[in-house]
């Protein structure tokens, strides 16, 4: 059994994409995959996927875009102060709460 590693992004964080095809990009992440290690990034690494049509849902055949997971490897959360990719780091507050910190400057994400 492989140990996975704790991926410290959740939905709603403002991260930038770091490698592939959409380098550079910013957006927020929409969902978290935790056992495939991977997070869908809004507007992000968009594939085209044909449809069929649905007469029961109303619903038009054609090509559709959708957005497709990407690595968490490959996205960095943005600090908004240094305007540059960060690192996730943990802290301990005076009232025993667990925050999440960026590294580069030590400020909290949580708030």
């Amino acid at each position: 059994m492989t140990m996975k590693k704790k991926i410290k992004l959740k939905k709603g964080d403002q991260v930038i994409v770091i490698t592939g095809k959409d380098k550079g990009r910013q957006s927020a992440i929409t969902r978290v995959l935790h056992q495939k290690d991977k997070v869908f990034v809004d507007g992000v690494n968009m594939k085209k996927k044909a449809v069929r049509p649905n007469p029961n849902a109303n619903e038009v055949g054609g090509i559709k875009e959708i957005e497709a997971a990407l690595p968490v490897s490959n996205v960095a959360i943005f600090n908004p102060t240094t305007k540059k990719a960060d690192r996730v780091g943990y802290k301990f507050l005076e009232d025993g709460r667990k925050v999440r910190i960026f590294k580069k400057t030590g400020e909290q994400i949580d708030i």
